[in-house]
């Protein structure tokens, strides 16, 4: 199954890489190493996140880092919707 970024998701993914990098190179590398292994999961087991209260919109936590990713599944796809801080209000 094919995993597809919108533009929002990809923008957040890149600003809270860019964020942790700051501070910590490693610790950037190891939240996307952790992110590729998600998506990795997912590709295999679309439904391994937990329903939200959106429809059809799945949540799956990137543990041990504090970070939500929001997916929807078609019948080809896995389509990242939204990537969060755990710790942050959702917009």
């Amino acid at each position: 199954m094919k995993v597809r970024y919108t533009k929002r998701a990809a923008a957040q993914i890149a600003a809270a890489l860019d964020y942790v990098a700051a501070e910590s190179p490693q610790g950037a590398d190891r939240i996307r190493d952790r992110l590729q292994i998600v998506l990795m999961l997912l590709r295999d087991h679309p439904q391994a996140g937990r329903p939200t209260t959106r429809p059809g919109v799945r949540r799956l936590a990137t543990h041990p880092y504090p970070y939500l990713i929001d997916y929807r599944v078609t019948d080809t796809e896995i389509i990242v919707q939204r990537f969060r801080h755990a710790a942050r209000r959702p917009i």
